[in-house]
């Protein structure tokens, strides 16, 4: 009777490790960060606290990244987060904008500035050439009317 030497007909079973990296988890967890900083991204443009009045007017539509000039309850008028006098608006906003004449301008003003002042800027931004000029407002919390 011949004894067999080994491992009785079966394979042996090594384990090496493996060289290969896997990168499929990395790559969904950086699209999950992506789509977080894609939809947290325009709520963090404009640092500047306005109160907006509310209304039912449905969200203007666009592709392009708009700029907000805002007018906080005090009158100061902000481009972004920077402050600057009213004569320096016009001249800052074409700096800014260059060669992109259609660039969205949102105009967001507190609920307690006074009407004139919201459209001397309107006035001057439309005297300017810009074209694209749209009041932010916030949505009302009650039943859309049809």
């Amino acid at each position: 009777m011949g004894a067999s030497l080994g491992n009785s007909g079966g394979h042996s079973r090594r384990f090496r490790p493996m060289s290969d990296i896997n990168v499929t988890p990395m790559v969904d967890v950086m699209l999950v960060l992506l789509v977080i900083f894609m939809v947290t991204a325009p709520l963090l443009t404009s640092g500047v606290q306005v109160e907006l009045p509310k209304t039912n007017a449905s969200a203007v539509k666009g592709d392009d990244q708009p700029i907000a000039v805002s007018l906080d309850g005090k009158g100061r008028l902000f481009i972004q987060d920077t402050e600057i006098q009213m004569d320096a608006l016009v001249p800052k906003l074409q700096a800014v904008i260059g060669e992109k004449p259609d660039t969205r301008i949102f105009i967001r003003a507190d609920k307690g500035i006074e009407y004139g002042k919201v459209m001397e800027v309107m006035g001057m931004l439309s005297g300017a050439g810009f074209s694209k000029v749209a009041l932010v407002t916030e949505v009302k919390s009650g039943p859309a009317r049809k």
